[in-house]
This record gives C-alpha cells, structure tokens and sequence, in this order.
C-alpha cells in the first residue's frame, strides 16, 4: 500500500522539514520505498542518532533556508515557513496530504479548537465495538503513514486533524467534523482571520456528495462549503433550528438528531458534563448515517474512557477530590468545568501568556460562587492585574489568590480547599515555556496534590 506514495518521489530530491513523530514516520516509509533521487532532512535541532549515513542533515539557524534545492518537502505540522508558501518554487506537501489524496474517500477527519480528541477517539470506540474496519490516525499522536498497510477497500478512517495539519491542505475528507473555533495558536498564526482559515480547510474541498456537521457556532460562509451541511448545537440556552440539538429535560441529556431523539445514559458513562454531552450528539449523529443501531451506539458509549488530562478524576486526598483539566487553554473550557463540577471549592488557573482575551472569564469568575481561585504563572498575574485596573465590580476579590509557579498554587489549594469539596486544574492557558505540554503539566499537578 505504500507503494501509493510513490509519483510524490519517485526520481525527485526530497527534503523533510522537521524530524519529529511524524518526519520520522515519513523517513522510515520513504526508506522503504528507496524512489527518490535524494532523501535529506531539515531541522533546527541536531539529531542525537542520526538514522542513515548517507542522508544529507541541514539544521542550525537557517534550516529552512534550502528548501528551493529540492523538488518536494515533506512540511511537518507546526513548522512556521519563514516566506508565505506561494513563494517557494519546491512543492511542499505533508504526509497528511499525501495520506488524504490516496484515502480522502474512506476519511471521517475531525477539528476544532477544543474536544477534536475526545471526538475522534469516541468515534473511533464505538466504530471498533459495533464491529466496523476501523482506524485510527493523525494529530492523535499516529502519523497516517504508519497506518497505511492496515487499510482495506472497505476501512473507516478516523482522523483527527490540527490546525496546523490543515493549514495548506487541498483536499478535504468525505466525512468532515468541525467542532468549535475560539481564540487559539494566535501566537503561531498571528490573527484570528488566518487561525479560523486554517480550520475551514477540513471542508473548503469538500465535495458535493461529502458531509459536514458542524457548530452552529462556526457555521461556513454561504457559498464556502459544497457538501452537504448538517449543524449541531448545544442548547443551554434558547432553542435552535440545528439539526443536531442537545439539551437537558428533566435532568437528563437529550439528542435530537435528525429526526431521531437519544437519551444520554449519563449515569452509566465516564464523560461528565454538557461540552461532553455535544461530542456526543455529534457523534451519534455521524454514528447512525454509517447506520450503527442505537443499542450498539450506547453499549459502546458505556465502555468508553475518557482521554486523561480532560476533567479526569485523580482521586481523593484528606477528604478533597482532585481533578485534572490541564487540556483546558482557553477561557470556554474552564467555564465548561466549572460550571460541571458545581462543587468547586478551589480552581487554579494560569500558564504560558499568548495575549488571548480574559474578559469572559473574569466577568464568569465574578459571578461565580468559587470560594478560591488561585490565579499562576504569567496569565495568571495577568488576570490578577486586569481585575484589579478595569472590573472595579468584580465580587469577593479576597477570592483571589495569587501564586507564582504551580507548585505553589497546589500547596495553597491543599491549605484552601475544604473536605468534601472539590480543587480543580484548568489553566485557561497554555503550558509551552513553563512543561513540554498540556499532558507533562496534568502529570505535574497528579503527583503534587497525591504525594
């Protein structure tokens, strides 16, 4: 099946721009092949084991400062060019892209600023259960290459895709899901407009035959989106017109779906909350056009785990129980948690300062009847400061607490937090600069608080 890759280097020069998870996969595939005229890899780290002697390595500063030397580069995700991509005289492709021209037919891709993963992972689990060919691959941590020799005329492949994944993508799935756009990664993109670009791409090739559902949230723009559109929404508040509605009656969370009303089975399943219950709805949805039968939809709900780092449960100390929202770096996510574990006593937040806009939050927190809220890290501070200059009318400000790294803000919070009460991570904030990431810091807070 690799063999499909060949016409992108068969008798070219290549170059892989980045050697990380997924430049390594295209490597070893690329190995396989041997079609190319040359293989060479650009980063701007040295590698510790270089993996052939005669492949050519370029890095150092001006890494990137070759790429019109060879026929194609194989982009890795998250790379910034250092000119715009109409520039370069090289073709520059990923291996999502070569992955998606050989597959896009067989491809249920997923994106959206926040729940992709749970998503994707939950499609897949209940995919697999209900006894479909399926795979898994992408931003998820599986390069798709890896993937390749498992695919069968007759496979499902879900995959979930990241902002950067799409960035210059030309091909879109047949089955496309987007979940949500909220300010995120302006650090890399520079402006909302182009973030939310990069986002649409999972559907500005989409062909008239495919399907999107999407929130109504980040509906496309008239004209934008030849496929077959089916929108979803969360109704907290008034009711919508969308396809897909969730919504709580009498309690308990309920689909409509097309037609169709599900009853979620919230006491007999691990997700916890509304954010989660629409990843369901839309699940479901997708779920039944594949023509899943309800009973297999909800058994393989039941069985579901929950992606750690995600409002997970880590247990109970000295009668406090301690959750872990470290995949919280917005501002949306932690209101979600808060307003799902309506028995917050202390809630930390804080991180790495990418200047995306606090006010909902603070004006949420004011509100909010959180006795603790320790506020760390440059974020943080910054929070703290703003409060204090520009919302004269913020309630309770005793409430606040500030702390500079988290270790300190877990040693206040197990001073602060009463028993039978719950603490809560989540950040609001990225983690780059202060842990390698969402998932190094989730572990951190595990270990303080347990210890």
């Amino acid at each position: 099946m690799i063999e499909r890759i060949d016409p992108w280097i068969r008798g070219k020069r290549v170059l892989l721009l980045g050697f990380g998870r997924e430049g390594q996969s295209t490597y070893h595939v690329l190995r396989r092949l041997r079609t190319y005229k040359a293989l060479d890899i650009a980063d701007q780290s040295s590698p510790k084991d270089p993996p052939d002697s005669d492949t050519l390595w370029i890095t150092g500063p001006n890494y990137q400062k070759c790429l019109d030397q060879y026929d194609v580069v194989f982009k890795s995700p998250g790379i910034v060019l250092e000119k715009p991509y109409e520039e370069y005289r090289c073709q520059i492709i990923s291996q999502t892209e070569v992955f998606f021209q050989c597959f896009r037919d067989q491809i249920i891709g997923i994106t959206g600023t926040k729940g992709k993963s749970t998503i994707t992972t939950l499609l897949y689990h209940l995919l697999k259960q209900a006894g479909f060919d399926t795979l898994l691959a992408g931003n998820i941590g599986i390069p798709a290459f890896d993937q390749m020799e498992q695919v069968n005329p007759d496979t499902k492949i879900v995959f979930e895709l990241s902002c950067h994944q799409l960035e210059y993508m030309t091909v879109s799935p047949h089955i496309a899901i987007l979940t949500n756009i909220h300010e995120e990664h302006l650090d890399h993109y520079g402006t909302m407009e182009k973030y939310v670009a990069a986002k649409r791409r999972i559907f500005t090739n989409q062909q008239e035959q495919d399907t999107l559902f999407c929130n109504i949230q980040c509906l496309p723009e008239e004209g934008t989106c030849p496929a077959r559109l089916v929108t979803a929404a969360l109704e907290e508040e008034s009711p919508s017109t969308a396809d897909i509605r969730v919504f709580k009656e009498n309690n308990i969370p309920q689909v409509a779906s097309c037609g169709e009303m599900y009853s979620i089975p919230a006491d007999k399943i691990r997700l916890l909350g509304m954010h989660n219950y629409f990843d369901i709805g839309i699940v479901y949805g997708v779920c039944r056009m594949l023509g899943m039968s309800e009973a297999a939809f909800t058994e393989g709900l039941k069985t579901y785990e929950p992606l750690p780092h995600r409002l997970q449960f880590l247990g109970e100390k000295e009668g406090v129980k301690y959750y872990d929202d470290s995949i919280s770096t917005i501002c949306d996510t932690t209101i979600q948690a808060l307003n799902t574990l309506e028995d917050t006593d202390t809630v930390l937040i804080g991180g790495m300062d990418r200047g995306i806009d606090y006010s909902d939050l603070i004006e949420y927190l004011s509100d909010c009847p959180v006795p603790h809220i320790i506020l760390m890290e440059a974020t943080g501070k910054r929070i703290y400061q703003e409060i204090y200059r520009c919302y004269p009318d913020f309630k309770n400000r005793c409430r606040l607490i500030l702390a500079e790294h988290l270790e300190d803000a877990v040693r206040r919070a197990r001073q602060l937090t009463k028993p039978g009460r719950s603490c809560l991570l989540s950040p609001a904030a990225a983690s780059y600069g202060i842990f390698k990431n969402f998932e190094e810091r989730g572990e951190v807070f595990a270990r303080l608080v347990m210890e």
